[in-house]
């Protein structure tokens, strides 16, 4: 890492952090993956892995995009089921959600802003 930017992994560099690479809960030292601005997260998804219970008055917009496999979010008012790289859902603020992989699966989501 240097002044300004860095270079690495997010499987290995989010390990310690459930997958999320960057956001307000990164410590400082991290350099710029310290951010109150957004949050991003690398995340490996096996098989019938999901979020059992839904989230409650999130108040940030949230980007998840599909890498590989096949996951299916569920979110206030209805359900998309992503299977083609590039697929994504995306909600805004107010809106709850949970989510299934129905294959084994890696998604990228990209949450803002990270402080709330």
């Amino acid at each position: 890492m240097s002044d300004g930017w860095t270079a690495g992994n997010a499987n290995e560099d989010a390990s310690e952090t459930r997958g999320w690479l960057v956001g307000h809960f990164i410590d400082p030292s991290q350099g710029v993956r310290s951010s109150k601005d957004v949050e991003v997260k690398w995340a490996n998804h096996p098989l019938g892995d999901k979020r059992a219970e839904w989230t409650s008055d999130d108040q940030r917009t949230t980007l998840v995009m599909l890498v590989s496999g096949k996951f299916r979010v569920d979110v206030t008012g209805g359900s998309s089921t992503m299977s083609k790289q590039g697929d994504y859902v995306m909600w805004g603020p107010g809106i709850d959600h949970s989510w299934e992989a129905i294959e084994e699966s890696v998604v990228l989501t990209v949450r803002w802003p990270s402080a709330t």
